[in-house]
């Protein structure tokens, strides 16, 4: 299956906690693979037929982070 590449912009974020979160987050999303995780951002790459930006946003959203956006790297 073809992959995407995204950087995510994340609100919220300020310690080595909040990465670990994000990571782990992300982490549960079949069909991502978590590339690397800083605060206040996060490189992933992932099947597009399985996963979406919206399905990345409520991930994060249920560990108390808000994305501000999602953007497809080239």
């Amino acid at each position: 299956m073809p992959t995407v590449t995204s950087d995510i912009h994340i609100e919220g974020m300020s310690c080595r906690h909040c990465v670990a979160a994000v990571e782990g987050a992300l982490a549960q999303l079949d069909g991502l693979q978590v590339e690397t995780v800083g605060i206040g951002e996060a490189r992933v790459r992932y099947e597009a037929q399985r996963v979406s930006a919206g399905s990345i946003t409520e991930a994060l959203a249920d560990e108390g982070y808000a994305v501000r956006s999602v953007e497809r790297v080239a």
